[in-house]
């Protein structure tokens, strides 16, 4: 059985959908054997064993006389590594934002692990500064437009929609490395983080009905402006800055089974896959999403992103209509399967993140342990 699970954030779904967009109704005792199938009892990592070499080697002059036996380089790495994020990317934001962003635990939970029949480790990035793993994309993203730009970019600035994480994390980046930040926000956004921003320095314009109405007129008053637009799920340098998470995932459970990630835009959940694949491909990554936000799910029927039907959802930091479409390229690559989560599950894993862990956070963060949760009951 899987002993070892890490959950970015909690989340739930009635059905797994496998990255080759194969729909396959599950209840709780499918999912619990899926998870089991894996039996960790005598848990060990495979060594690579090195591959026979059959050529005819002169040790001394360092010569080979037949090389039929060398394998060609594979396939499969010259197709990640022309992917919009590699590992690579991820490594080299890991080293630009270490001394600008909280390396937060990875804790057990002694509770959380009782009722569900595993070692649950919590990955707490609600103890970051502005309360988000979003700071992490957003530094990366800034401190690599100051590499590119110079002082250029603390001239005119960058822009932003968002309707609160990307708005406050590119806030209080931006006036940490002296760079003026414009966030658009929708009229949904919430006032709190509104007022947050505005501490920060940012200047704020509430523009649109939805995100989507924001990010159309941030573009626009971008380009109008010479203003740089940071996308806060899928530019590349924030897709490299979520990466993070994973390399600190592996460090600290290096034993991890599977890990599950939460997903809205598909960033978040690109760079973590990317991340933990290439230290340990072994480990499963589950994705989960709202069924009333299922935006990476109808991109992997689709093929390709596509508009997904958004209604109301307790995870409103999931509900993106369209996932990104670098997002969606390094995701499909890497991750195991997606899982979509009812409302009810979602409510039930704000409860039980309350009562267990004395945590409060919002429902698009407790989601994914809804998801595990809900099918642990009928093992």
């Amino acid at each position: 059985m899987i002993r070892h699970l890490v959950l970015y954030r909690p989340h739930s779904s009635q059905r797994w959908l496998t990255s080759s967009a194969t729909l396959i109704r599950c209840n709780a005792s499918n999912i619990a054997a899926h998870l089991n199938a894996r039996d960790a009892t005598n848990f060990h990592y495979p060594i690579s064993t090195p591959r026979p070499f059959s050529a005819s080697v002169d040790v001394d002059k360092g010569t080979i006389t037949s090389t039929d036996d060398i394998p060609p380089p594979r396939k499969a790495t010259s197709i990640l590594e022309s992917l919009p994020v590699t590992f690579a990317d991820i490594s080299r934001a890991n080293v630009a934002i270490r001394n600008g962003v909280i390396r937060t635990p990875c804790k057990k939970s002694y509770f959380l692990s009782e009722l569900l029949g595993a070692n649950i480790f919590l990955k707490t990035e609600f103890q970051q500064f502005t309360g988000s793993f979003k700071e992490r994309g957003a530094r990366n993203a800034i401190l690599q437009l100051l590499r590119e730009q110079g002082d250029c970019v603390r001239n005119t600035g960058v822009i932003a929609a968002s309707a609160g994480n990307h708005a406050l994390a590119l806030a209080y980046h931006g006036k940490d490395l002296g760079v003026p930040v414009t966030v658009v926000m929708p009229t949904v956004a919430p006032l709190a983080k509104v007022d947050k921003c505005k501490k920060f320095g940012a200047r704020i314009i509430i523009e649109g009905a939805h995100i989507g109405e924001s990010k159309e007129f941030a573009e626009r008053l971008g380009a109008t402006e010479g203003l740089s637009y940071v996308n806060g799920y899928d530019d590349p340098p924030i897709i490299a800055g979520a990466g993070t998470i994973g390399i600190e995932i592996i460090e600290d459970v290096p034993c991890v089974d599977a890990v599950v990630v939460p997903i809205g835009g598909a960033g978040l959940i690109a760079g973590i896959s990317a991340a933990v694949k290439t230290l340990k491909p072994d480990v499963l990554v589950y994705g989960v999403e709202p069924e009333f936000a299922a935006s990476y799910t109808s991109a992997l029927q689709a093929g390709k992103p596509v508009p997904a039907i958004v209604t109301p959802t307790l995870a409103d930091g999931l509900a993106v209509p369209v996932v990104g479409p670098h997002a969606f390229e390094v995701a499909r690559h890497y991750v195991d399967e997606c899982v979509l989560c009812t409302e009810k599950e979602v409510s039930l894993a704000i409860l039980r993140l309350i009562e267990n862990e004395k945590m409060v956070v919002e429902g698009w963060r407790s989601h994914r342990f809804g998801c595990v949760a809900a099918r642990s009951k009928t093992r």
